[in-house]
């Protein structure tokens, strides 16, 4: 069991008997059916996890299907734990079961109703895209403080609820019933709003369901996940998923993006359209101006006509706000006050966050982690500078085989040198992803490649090889903090990790400038097995 409870900050569950549960499944599930000694209906059920070691007494435990194992094999350990019955695919002996054909369909709507229906009771916004969902969601959490609203927020780089410290999160959008208890926590904490990003991963495996969004945001869509849904088509309906009238009270759509456009002539929500582009569109950005110092451009729509100036950089930003700007008027903010709140937000960590130590040139760590987020990031850089475009990369093992080639291509059509290294292996030899990634540089013939599979001495090779006024990126984790391996997991940074390399090599000294150095590189180094992504559990096949 945890050692600390679930219930302590007053989440707020509902009791409810296994009968009421067995009828609300019924409503999605015809085929459910309580399995269990007489009387099992009346078992009172007071909260709900899929964690068998987050059990506390009076739950449901969800054992699902997974990758290895099947979460029901951890019944044993539930029901010692405190559980009182089961919800799978399969009964036990030792727990009274609600068997349901597809577990996953149902539990989202009953986790909801055990924590009282927490998102009837507040403005919930979720945002989901390719690219651009963390910093559309920062965006807005931002504009909703400044206009005085008190909110929740889940991402993938953290969850939070009024008046409480920060939790790093563990996935973009948590399982079902955390996110239920997160809505529930931001209600009881006197919130209004909650914001939540939500990943494909999340509308495939119905971890968003039971939710009511008041607005629901698409960025925009490039080839990702395809490891999950097979192929683009199937990747757009995950996410397209997510704008019907069930779910959604208002969707606000990016028809700069052929997907948006798509999606807003199929949608039957009512609709606000975007746009940075020509488009016509109810909200658009217009003279966009991006630079070292910040980002500055016209946002029009709503009655709203005005500059707006950003410290987070990247032309791309616009896009992000004027998304945010438009939800914010959809779900009826006062969005002066709210622009006011955007316009102060420092940084996104992990998003094209700069990284200096008073070296002579530009350093940065980034998310760019497919080709759509190289494609934003990438020709920002090279606007940076007249000098050289310095790029350390890598590819996540157990993720999109196929885009790999495609990540090395497209970095080495805009860098003038590629370095090529261990990035999240997972149980894949790390030497495969980074010949996978090489080989697609090295076929573009644009850019110098070298392979260094020693993630810390990767950064200190681009960092000895940086003149004055390159620009530097290490590109594809931002502001992930673990690397995990066949030989287990570790923390690794990249944003502390480039700054120590900045440090050793490149941090200014009291004596007369030294000159700019080359770089000696060497790849002849043996392979790591280095990963950093978070595997999974047994409970969880995303």
């Amino acid at each position: 069991m945890s050692s600390t409870s679930r219930r302590a900050d007053g989440p707020g569950a509902v009791s409810m008997s296994l009968d009421a549960l067995l009828h609300a499944s019924r409503a999605l599930a015809p085929e459910a059916r309580l399995v269990g000694p007489p009387g099992s209906g009346r078992t009172g059920v007071h909260g709900v996890t899929l964690d068998s070691g987050d059990v506390e007494p009076g739950d449901l435990f969800a054992g699902l299907p997974g990758k290895l194992r099947h979460g029901a094999d951890h019944a044993g350990e539930a029901a010692a734990a405190g559980a009182v019955a089961l919800l799978s695919d399969r009964s036990v002996s030792c727990l009274p079961t609600l068997v349901v054909d597809h577990p996953r369909r149902v539990l989202g709507f009953l986790a909801a109703r055990l924590y009282g229906d927490p998102s009837r009771a507040l403005s919930v916004y979720g945002v989901t895209g390719t690219n651009g969902k963390t910093s559309t969601a920062h965006l807005l959490a931002a504009g909703l403080e400044a206009a005085g609203h008190r909110i929740g927020l889940a991402g993938s780089l953290e969850t939070r609820v009024p008046d409480r410290s920060c939790r790093p999160a563990v996935r973009t959008t948590a399982e079902a019933p955390a996110v239920q208890r997160l809505l529930a926590r931001t209600r009881q904490a006197g919130g209004t709003d909650a914001v939540l990003e939500v990943s494909s991963h999340a509308l495939a495996l119905s971890r968003v369901d039971g939710t009511r969004f008041r607005v629901a945001v698409f960025t925009n869509l490039s080839p990702d996940h395809l490891d999950l849904h097979g192929d683009l088509e199937q990747y757009y309906a995950a996410k397209a998923s997510l704008f019907t009238p069930d779910r959604c009270a208002h969707a606000v759509v990016n028809v700069g993006d052929p997907h948006g456009r798509r999606l807003a002539a199929e949608t039957r929500c009512p609709l606000t359209t975007f746009t940075s582009g020509p488009e016509p569109a109810d909200w658009s950005a217009a003279d966009i101006h991006a630079d070292v110092d910040g980002t500055r451009f016209r946002l029009r729509g709503a009655g709203v006509d005005r500059e707006v100036r950003l410290l987070l950089l990247g032309p791309h930003q616009a896009d992000n706000v004027v998304a945010a700007a438009a939800a914010l008027a959809a779900g009826g903010a006062d969005v002066a006050a709210a622009l006011r709140g955007m316009e102060q937000l420092a940084s996104v960590p992990g998003r094209l966050e700069r990284v200096d130590v008073g070296q002579p040139f530009l350093a940065f760590v980034d998310f760019a982690h497919n080709t759509g987020g190289q494609h934003r990031l990438l020709p920002f850089l090279r606007s940076l500078t007249r000098g050289r475009v310095i790029v350390v990369l890598g590819a996540t093992g157990e993720r999109d085989p196929e885009k790999r080639a495609a990540l090395g291509d497209t970095a080495a059509r805009d860098a003038d040198l590629l370095i090529v290294t261990d990035e999240s292996a997972h149980s894949e030899d790390p030497a495969e992803l980074r010949t996978a990634v090489a080989d697609g540089a090295r076929r573009s013939g644009q850019a110098e490649v070298h392979v260094e599979p020693d993630r810390r001495d990767a950064f200190s090779l681009a960092v000895s090889a940086a003149r004055p006024g390159d620009v530097l990126v290490v590109a594809g984790r931002g502001a992930d903090q673990r690397q995990t391996s066949t030989r287990g997991s570790r923390p690794f940074d990249d944003r502390i990790a480039l700054r120590a390399a900045l440090l050793q090599h490149a941090a200014p000294r009291p004596s007369a400038e030294r000159p700019p150095r080359q770089a000696v590189l060497d790849t002849s180094a043996p392979p790591t097995r280095d990963d950093d992504d978070p595997r999974p559990t047994v409970e969880d096949p995303a």
